[in-house]
Formats: C-alpha cells, structure tokens, sequence
C-alpha cells in the first residue's frame, strides 16, 4: 500500500476519500500534523492551488501527498466566482450568502447563457518528483432558484443535464460518480494503482 497525506484538515472530505482510495493508499490527514502552516491558496486557477497545497505538504512531511481546489465557473459572469467560490460573498461567507450572491448576480441573465461547470483540480506531489495533476469537469446550468435539499455549496442552483436535476436532489452516491470530484477522483485511483505495481 501506499502512504499518502491528504492535504486537508476537513473531516468529511478525509471520510471520502478514505472509501475511494482504501484499496491502494494508507491515508495520514493533516490533524496528524498540526504544526504544518496553512498553506496560502495564492494561485490564479484551481490547478495551480492543488500544486501548491500538494508539493507544500509532500515538502514539510516527506510523503506522498494529494491536494484538491475546486469550485465553480460561470460562463456568463467570466468564470467567476472560480477560485473564490468559498468565499464568493466575502471572507467567512457562508453557503446560503454566496448562493445568495450569485443568484443577485444571474437575476437577469436568460436561461440560454446560464452555462456553468463545477471544476475539481487534483495534485499528487512526491519530493524531488514532478507532480502529477488531473482536472475533473461536470457541466450544467445555474438555476433560477434553489432546487433540492441535498448536498452543499452550490449544488441546489446548479442543474446537471446528465442527472436531470440539481445536484442537491441527487443521492450522494450517485452524485460522487459523475461529479466534477467524482471524475477526477476515478483517474486519482488509476494513477495510483499503476504506481502501486511499479514500486
């Protein structure tokens, strides 16, 4: 098996990925390394923080380690609120805030150009190697209202063409296969098996 430190300290995103990978990683989070800096999300696109979570954390730690930046792109806002989804509606936002935000925002823009896609970028850092990266994509539209209970974020204003619905009214386990992390995740788990044989 292999050792990889997931660059995070949130316990729910740990709980999924230690299903997803149970089969080809030991997974250390970054509770075990409390005195590990919080790393500055400085980077332009959510590739670019990925790498720079994923080869600080390898850095201070020595291990493998994955790091993932995602969020949302809306076409008819220039990409926004990309990088800042978390805090689209300012520092210590909450969800309902930034949905708030973004349908003011989209008030007036007609159904034909409500185009958006949830974006999740993932970066798997070893010392002294390049780092490995992979981008998930899930396309859809932004709703006029929130629609559906479930979920978090964005997920009750974005419509899935491929689920018929909004994120928020689909079941988690089906959601985590097609999603944007979902996707990405599925190529995580390629790579690592392919490592897995060759050391």
């Amino acid at each position: 098996m292999l050792e990889l430190v997931l660059a995070t300290r949130n316990r729910h995103k740990v709980a999924e990925l230690r299903v997803l990978l149970k089969e080809v990683a030991v997974l250390f989070d970054l509770s075990e390394y409390p005195q590990m800096p919080e790393v500055e999300e400085t980077g332009a696109t959510f590739l670019e923080n990925a790498i720079l979570k994923a080869e600080a954390v390898a850095g201070y730690t020595g291990k493998m380690a994955l790091a993932d930046d995602s969020g949302l792109e809306v076409d008819a806002l220039g990409g926004t609120p990309g990088v800042l989804s978390a805090r689209y509606a300012g520092p210590g936002a909450t969800d309902a805030e930034n949905r708030a935000k973004l349908l003011a925002a989209m008030a007036h823009v007609p159904s034909h150009e409500r185009t958006a896609r949830f974006v999740c970028a993932v970066a798997i850092a070893v010392p002294g190697k390049p780092t490995w990266t992979t981008i998930g994509t899930h396309e859809g539209r932004i709703t006029y209202a929130e629609i559906g209970e479930n979920g978090f974020g964005y997920d009750s204003l974005f419509y899935s063409p491929t689920f018929g619905a909004t994120f928020a009214q689909v079941d988690m386990a089906r959601k985590n296969e097609e999603s944007h992390r979902g996707r990405a995740m599925a190529q995580v788990v390629s790579y690592l098996h392919k490592r897995l044989k060759t050391e």
